[in-house]
Protein backbone atom coordinates (compact mmCIF):
# COMPACT_ATOMS: atom_id res chain seq x y z
CA UNK A 1 0.00 0.00 0.00
CA UNK A 2 1.02 3.82 -0.43
CA UNK A 3 3.02 4.65 2.23
CA UNK A 4 3.87 1.31 3.64
CA UNK A 5 7.33 1.95 3.20
CA UNK A 6 8.41 0.11 0.06
CA UNK A 7 10.78 2.88 -1.49
CA UNK A 8 12.50 4.15 1.62
CA UNK A 9 13.26 -0.08 2.70
CA UNK A 10 13.84 -0.94 -0.45
CA UNK A 11 16.50 1.13 -1.03
CA UNK A 12 18.26 0.38 2.40
CA UNK A 13 17.70 -3.20 1.62
CA UNK A 14 19.25 -2.80 -1.53
CA UNK A 15 21.83 -1.28 0.07
CA UNK A 16 22.70 -3.91 2.75
CA UNK A 17 22.10 -7.06 -0.20
CA UNK A 18 24.35 -4.62 -2.82
CA UNK A 19 22.11 -4.73 -4.76
CA UNK A 20 20.66 -2.76 -7.68
CA UNK A 21 17.31 -0.94 -6.34
CA UNK A 22 14.46 -0.14 -8.64
CA UNK A 23 10.94 1.40 -8.24
CA UNK A 24 8.64 0.52 -10.72
CA UNK A 25 6.79 4.45 -10.07
CA UNK A 26 9.90 5.87 -10.69
CA UNK A 27 10.41 4.22 -13.14
CA UNK A 28 7.65 4.93 -15.20
CA UNK A 29 8.03 8.91 -14.21
CA UNK A 30 11.24 8.82 -15.34
CA UNK A 31 10.44 7.21 -18.98
CA UNK A 32 7.22 9.82 -18.86
CA UNK A 33 9.43 12.69 -18.12
CA UNK A 34 6.39 13.69 -16.21
CA UNK A 35 4.92 12.63 -12.39
CA UNK A 36 2.54 10.02 -11.54
CA UNK A 37 -0.26 12.55 -11.16
CA UNK A 38 0.38 14.32 -14.42
CA UNK A 39 0.15 10.01 -16.15
CA UNK A 40 -3.14 9.98 -14.23
CA UNK A 41 -4.93 13.11 -15.34
CA UNK A 42 -3.79 12.80 -19.13
CA UNK A 43 -4.12 9.41 -19.53
CA UNK A 44 -6.47 8.04 -16.88
CA UNK A 45 -5.49 5.32 -14.45
CA UNK A 46 -6.19 2.86 -16.90
CA UNK A 47 -3.15 4.33 -18.91
CA UNK A 48 -0.88 4.41 -16.03
CA UNK A 49 -1.66 0.85 -15.50
CA UNK A 50 -0.92 -0.54 -18.73
CA UNK A 51 2.73 1.65 -18.54
CA UNK A 52 3.23 -0.40 -15.33
CA UNK A 53 2.48 -3.53 -16.09
CA UNK A 54 5.14 -3.06 -19.05
CA UNK A 55 7.38 -1.41 -16.92
CA UNK A 56 7.13 -4.32 -14.57
CA UNK A 57 7.28 -7.07 -17.21
CA UNK A 58 10.98 -5.39 -18.25
CA UNK A 59 12.16 -4.46 -14.50
CA UNK A 60 11.46 -8.65 -13.17
CA UNK A 61 14.26 -9.39 -16.04
CA UNK A 62 16.97 -7.73 -14.22
CA UNK A 63 19.10 -9.95 -11.95
CA UNK A 64 20.51 -8.85 -8.38
CA UNK A 65 17.46 -6.27 -7.84
CA UNK A 66 15.45 -5.44 -5.20
CA UNK A 67 11.73 -3.95 -7.05
CA UNK A 68 9.64 -2.02 -4.92
CA UNK A 69 6.09 -2.20 -6.85
CA UNK A 70 3.58 0.41 -7.10
CA UNK A 71 0.59 -0.21 -4.77
CA UNK A 72 -1.86 -0.90 -7.13
CA UNK A 73 0.66 -2.99 -9.29
CA UNK A 74 -1.33 -6.32 -7.60
CA UNK A 75 -4.57 -5.28 -9.52
CA UNK A 76 -3.42 -6.82 -12.57
CA UNK A 77 -3.42 -10.75 -12.38
CA UNK A 78 -0.68 -10.03 -15.11
CA UNK A 79 1.10 -8.24 -12.66
CA UNK A 80 0.50 -10.35 -9.82
CA UNK A 81 1.89 -13.46 -12.16
CA UNK A 82 5.21 -11.30 -12.93
CA UNK A 83 5.94 -10.09 -9.77
CA UNK A 84 5.35 -13.79 -8.09
CA UNK A 85 7.39 -15.13 -10.86
CA UNK A 86 9.98 -12.18 -10.36
CA UNK A 87 11.41 -13.50 -6.88
CA UNK A 88 10.73 -13.48 -3.26
CA UNK A 89 7.61 -11.61 -2.68
CA UNK A 90 7.42 -8.99 0.27
CA UNK A 91 4.65 -7.30 1.60
CA UNK A 92 5.19 -4.57 3.61
CA UNK A 93 2.10 -4.78 5.53
CA UNK A 94 0.49 -1.33 7.68
CA UNK A 95 -3.04 -1.00 9.00
CA UNK A 96 -4.92 2.35 7.07
CA UNK A 97 -4.52 4.80 10.20
CA UNK A 98 -0.88 4.13 10.07
CA UNK A 99 -0.65 4.82 6.30
CA UNK A 100 -2.66 7.53 6.88
CA UNK A 101 -0.29 9.16 8.98
CA UNK A 102 2.01 8.74 6.36
CA UNK A 103 0.95 10.05 3.25
CA UNK A 104 -2.11 12.62 4.76
CA UNK A 105 0.13 15.55 3.49
CA UNK A 106 1.34 14.08 0.13
CA UNK A 107 0.94 15.32 -2.98
CA UNK A 108 1.71 13.16 -5.49
CA UNK A 109 -1.25 10.59 -4.58
CA UNK A 110 -4.15 10.47 -7.70
CA UNK A 111 -5.89 8.28 -5.94
CA UNK A 112 -6.72 9.90 -2.84
CA UNK A 113 -7.66 12.88 -4.70
CA UNK A 114 -10.98 12.96 -3.56
CA UNK A 115 -13.52 14.33 -1.03
CA UNK A 116 -12.59 12.02 1.93
CA UNK A 117 -9.19 10.79 1.04
CA UNK A 118 -8.83 8.50 3.96
CA UNK A 119 -11.77 6.83 3.62
CA UNK A 120 -10.55 5.92 0.34
CA UNK A 121 -7.18 4.33 1.38
CA UNK A 122 -9.14 2.01 3.65
CA UNK A 123 -11.32 1.45 0.59
CA UNK A 124 -8.32 0.93 -1.39
CA UNK A 125 -6.65 -1.36 1.67
CA UNK A 126 -9.91 -3.21 1.83
CA UNK A 127 -9.35 -4.32 -1.94
CA UNK A 128 -5.69 -4.80 -1.94
CA UNK A 129 -4.65 -6.48 0.90
CA UNK A 130 -6.25 -9.92 0.39
CA UNK A 131 -4.36 -9.53 -3.33
CA UNK A 132 -1.15 -8.74 -1.56
CA UNK A 133 -1.03 -11.85 0.89
CA UNK A 134 -2.17 -13.76 -2.28
CA UNK A 135 1.31 -13.21 -3.69
CA UNK A 136 3.32 -12.88 -0.68
CA UNK A 137 6.13 -14.56 0.11
CA UNK A 138 6.30 -12.94 3.24
CA UNK A 139 4.20 -10.78 5.20
CA UNK A 140 6.04 -8.29 7.73
CA UNK A 141 3.97 -5.65 9.62
CA UNK A 142 5.83 -2.67 9.24
CA UNK A 143 4.40 -1.01 12.37
CA UNK A 144 5.61 2.10 14.27
CA UNK A 145 9.44 0.86 13.61
CA UNK A 146 12.22 2.55 12.78
CA UNK A 147 13.16 1.84 8.76
CA UNK A 148 16.43 0.65 9.92
CA UNK A 149 14.83 -2.01 12.21
CA UNK A 150 12.28 -2.72 9.73
CA UNK A 151 15.12 -3.71 7.25
CA UNK A 152 16.94 -5.51 10.11
CA UNK A 153 13.70 -7.76 10.97
CA UNK A 154 13.13 -8.25 7.43
CA UNK A 155 16.40 -9.42 6.33
CA UNK A 156 16.29 -12.23 9.33
CA UNK A 157 13.32 -12.76 7.61
CA UNK A 158 14.24 -13.53 4.49
CA UNK A 159 17.63 -15.52 6.00
CA UNK A 160 17.67 -18.93 4.76
CA UNK A 161 14.39 -18.04 2.32
CA UNK A 162 17.06 -17.42 -0.28
CA UNK A 163 21.06 -18.05 -1.39
CA UNK A 164 21.10 -14.10 -1.53
CA UNK A 165 22.19 -13.39 1.82
CA UNK A 166 24.90 -16.20 1.66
Amino acid sequence: MMGAGKTTVGRLLARRLKRSFYDSDEEIERRCGVSIPVIFEIEGEAGFRARETQVLAELCTLDNAVLATGGGAVLAEENRRTITECGIVVYLHARPPHLWQRVRHGRNRPLLATANPQQRLEELYAERDPLYREIADLVVDTGKQSVQTLTKDLLMHLDGRCSLLA
